[in-house]
């Protein structure tokens, strides 16, 4: 994972290195994966999934920082990703597949629309240590 920092770089731009490591460290353990997609020996496309069990929907699988690298848009690696993500979905016996997009993310939303995902509600947050935020 920390080879595809790169890609990391192009949805988080001040994201260093040991952040991102730290962050995996934190997070592989509770059950953090990638999938990615390379053309030759570069990255392309990568996207972070979760997995967990909620009362209302049972167990779901989270996309997570879904990125396409700029010079390879448009050319079905975001589609290639969500396929294989509803393929793991399946697989794994989840109920949804869930994401979140910033309100302003029109081509993500677009995106999202074209391969089946609609809003089901709001996803509120309160930010506590804004220095935090990536």
């Amino acid at each position: 994972m920390l080879a595809q920092f790169p890609v990391m770089q192009y949805l988080y731009t001040n994201f260093s290195l040991e952040k991102y490591d730290a962050y995996l460290t934190d997070m592989i353990p509770n059950n953090y994966k990638q999938v990615a997609v390379f053309e030759g020996d570069l990255c392309v496309g990568l996207s972070g999934l979760w997995s967990g069990t909620k009362l209302w929907s049972g167990k779901y699988l989270e996309i997570d920082n879904f990125i396409v690298h700029p010079d390879h848009r448009k050319k079905g690696v975001g589609k290639m990703m969500t396929d294989y993500i509803d393929i793991i979905g399946k697989e794994t016996n989840c109920t949804m597949i869930v994401l979140d997009a910033f309100t302003g993310n029109y081509n993500a939303h677009r995106f999202y629309y074209n391969q089946g995902y609609a809003p089901k509600g709001f996803h509120f947050l309160k930010i506590l240590n804004e220095n935090g935020l990536s």
